[in-house]
């Protein structure tokens, strides 16, 4: 699977809400054919947006508390926080580019 952060409900407040940078937050599950499809974009996303970006992963099987918290029903569902707050939210596998269009506006230049 992914690279991505795992973040869990005693990690979830300091690495998505109090993140200095946008954070994109994926929940999936190992058994699911389309989070499999998303992992390595969002790996490749992780890597093009290093240090302005944080990519974050919540397996659903492991935190289902977590997950229901945010009204998970589908997966992958991926959600873009900034300053602590939702911004945007996809459910299912996207393209690349409208994975990364839930968060380039957000990112400051280089």
């Amino acid at each position: 699977m992914s690279s991505g952060l795992a973040v869990n409900t005693a990690n979830f407040e300091q690495e998505v809400v109090k993140s200095t940078i946008p954070v994109l937050v994926d929940f999936w599950a190992e058994w699911c054919q389309p989070c499999r499809m998303v992992g390595p974009l969002l790996d490749q996303l992780a890597e093009e947006y290093s240090g302005r970006v944080k990519i974050c992963k919540v397996n659903v099987d492991e935190e289902n508390d977590l997950a229901g918290s945010h009204n998970v029903v589908s997966i992958p569902t991926m959600v873009v926080y900034q300053d602590g707050q939702v911004v945007r939210q996809q459910v299912g596998a996207v393209p690349k580019a409208q994975i990364a269009a839930m968060f380039s506006d957000l990112v400051r230049a280089d």
